[in-house]
């Protein structure tokens, strides 16, 4: 997936989303899901997370390789719940600040807002995502990072992501949540997180 700011910054404003331009560290997070794999459970990070903000006026941006659905350990071997692993469903959500993800370290967790996810518990190895069978709630589908080893990036989903939004790459994380950091000072601990797919912005890669 080739992305720019540019893509990125016209679709969130082509789906009526809010699109922050005003002063440093406003930070867009938007994650991309990738439509190219249709419903098929790859469990590998092949989405991406991407951060657009100003530093003195000018744009910044980075595009993680990330993944915005959950792992084959969730969805083929163990289910967590009896309605069957979360799927964030795209859209806008004012949900996130910055705490303890499982009280380890600090990452965006779903603290402040609802947001509404596909569930899925057939075990059939692709993602079940269908308007029918939604949820709104709090769900602790938080923004995180995989491998802690610092310059290493975690190939494999499993048991990575049970519906969190994860980042492959320690050091795309630490950029990320720096990012995350710098913003906080400025605009308070509070965070809006978008979900599309690669289709809204180019077609079905």
């Amino acid at each position: 997936m080739k992305l720019t700011r540019e893509l990125i910054e016209e679709t969130i404003k082509d789906k009526g989303y809010n699109w922050f331009e005003k002063g440093d560290y406003n930070l867009n997070i938007v994650g991309v899901r990738n439509s190219s794999t249709g419903d098929e459970v790859t469990n590998k990070f092949d989405d991406k997370i991407t951060l657009s903000y100003k530093v003195d006026g000018e744009w910044q941006f980075y595009s993680f390789d990330a993944t915005t659905d959950p792992g084959r350990h969730w969805t083929q071997v163990e289910i967590m719940r009896k309605e069957g692993v979360a799927c964030m469903k795209p859209g806008q959500y004012k949900a996130y600040r910055i705490d303890k993800h499982r009280g380890n370290y600090d990452a965006l967790c779903q603290r402040e807002g609802e947001v509404t996810v596909y569930r899925d518990n057939n075990k059939d190895a692709c993602y079940d995502l269908d308007d029918d069978n939604t949820q709104t709630g709090y769900f602790g589908i938080n923004i995180h990072r995989a491998t802690a080893r610092k310059g290493k990036k975690s190939t494999q989903v499993d048991k990575w992501s049970a519906g969190c939004q994860v980042i492959a790459s320690n050091d795309d994380w630490e950029e990320f949540i720096f990012a995350c950091y710098k913003a906080e000072a400025i605009w308070g601990n509070k965070f809006t997180y978008t979900l599309i797919n690669s289709e809204d912005i180019y077609g079905d890669i």
